[in-house]
């Protein structure tokens, strides 16, 4: 009777390949130093890659789409296995589309719930070097029009000495 009975029960033992709370430290520390706009450029170009692979999976279905819909002779089976596809592949763009839909309102609750001062300085900024810009271009053509306009006085003395 000192025996441990024996059961089918699983019971819960610690996994040999777990690995809690160890991160890759030098990547984690890369994303610590990473400046603001760094970080901004590698948010920017994860949404773009999120984006270029929901578009190709649509675009991908489509051409699936239609090459399935070529009409000829073919057997029972045929239809049938080509029946299947077309379904497989029009849910499959049904996914896509939901993701892009799903990643668009994402992006527009980023843009609404962001840093509205942030937005505001970098639009003020922008109108700033646009102005400073457009007074530089005005004084070029200011002083490029004053250059073609005014007489030259070489040319008065070659025609009074001539």
């Amino acid at each position: 009777m000192s025996e441990i009975p024996q059961s089918d029960v699983s019971r819960p033992a610690a996994l040999p390949t777990a690995n809690f709370l160890q991160r890759n430290t030098s990547s984690l520390q890369t994303i610590v130093d990473q400046n603001s706009s760094d970080y901004l450029d590698n948010v920017e170009e994860e949404w773009n890659k999120k984006v270029d692979t929901e578009v190709e999976v649509l675009v991908d279905g489509m051409v699936d789409l239609v090459s399935l819909a070529s009409i000829g002779d073919k057997d029972k089976f045929r239809i049938a296995q080509e029946s299947f596809q077309a379904q497989s592949r029009a849910e499959s763009m049904v996914r896509a589309a939901n993701s892009l839909l799903s990643i668009t309102h994402s992006m527009k609750l980023l843009l609404l719930l962001s840093d509205e001062a942030q937005i505001a300085h970098h639009r003020d900024a922008e109108l700033e070097r646009v102005q400073t810009e457009r007074d530089d271009a005005q004084e070029k053509v200011v002083q490029l029009l004053d250059e073609l306009l005014k007489p030259t006085s070489h040319g008065r003395d070659a025609r009074a000495t001539g």
